[in-house]
């Protein structure tokens, strides 16, 4: 069966669909079948990010390693059992459409708690959550004193994972893998940074997630959306001599890939 990878957080602007791209364009780099979808269903980002990489290749005549992509079916609601919900049943179907030829099925949740992005994260082998350095971010796991130092509770993030899990294990499916993955930092050491990784760690330990680095904040990410590029394509296009920027954020991409630690993967890039 192929594994499947959610890419959550029920915040928008946490940087889910860069993230998203570049792991599922990666995995494609390195030789496996990687399938793709998005459950933003207004917006698509990450359907919207493979399309324009579709017709810049067409464009330019490469021949770009790519995810696959394809758009939720549509269902006729009166073809359906009492009781089922349609959602339930576009995803499931777009699940089992893409298992037979994956390696790996990579979901883009929404950054808004919908009845798809719920079902999703039950589906997840492993749940990638990017987290903005921001305390107004990490409300989304928990809550802090006004310190920003003790946690004080869970918050409905978190939550909604605690319940994803317990559905998990009453199927007799494998625990869901969870990083939290610290993105969009910027690169001065700051007091807010410092209290960010001592909550993150002490969270981490109490309800059981692992924390992994992401991208800094870099203009380039925005440059490369409408060509639908990634950091790994900019040698293929002509770019030569890449930037120590664009050097730094190619190894951010390569650790993140080797702390998510998915079977079969070898990061050779």
């Amino acid at each position: 069966m192929a594994h499947i990878i959610v890419v959550g957080n029920e915040k928008g602007g946490a940087g889910k669909s860069t993230v998203a791209m570049h792991v599922a364009t990666a995995l494609a780099r390195m030789g496996h079948k990687v399938g793709t979808l998005d459950l933003d269903l207004r917006q698509k980002t990450m359907g919207r990010y493979i399309k324009n990489r579709l017709a810049f290749m067409q464009k330019e005549g490469l021949n770009l390693p790519t995810p696959g992509y394809v758009d939720l079916p549509e269902i006729d609601k009166d073809s359906l059992a009492p009781g089922v919900n349609v959602y339930d049943h576009r995803l499931s179907m777009a699940v089992a459409g893409l298992e037979p030829d994956c390696d790996f099925i990579l979901i883009d949740c929404p950054g808004s708690h919908t009845r798809l992005s719920q079902v999703a994260h039950s589906l997840a082998d492993t749940l990638i959550t990017p987290l903005n350095d921001s305390f107004i971010d990490f409300d989304l796991l928990a809550h802090v004193d006004t310190e920003g130092e003790n946690i004080t509770g869970p918050s409905v993030y978190s939550e909604m994972v605690w319940n994803a899990r317990q559905l998990r294990a009453q199927a007799g499916l494998s625990p869901i893998d969870w990083i939290v993955v610290r993105n969009r930092m910027g690169a001065q050491a700051m007091v807010n940074k410092e209290k960010m990784a001592r909550v993150i760690a002490k969270l981490a330990r109490r309800i059981g997630f692992r924390t992994a680095p992401g991208f800094n904040e870099r203009v380039i990410f925005r440059e490369l959306f409408p060509r639908g590029l990634t950091l790994l394509d900019l040698r293929d296009i002509g770019v030569k001599g890449l930037n120590i920027s664009n050097v730094a954020a190619r190894n951010e991409l390569r650790e993140l890939i080797r702390e998510l630690n998915l079977p079969g993967v070898t990061v050779d890039f």
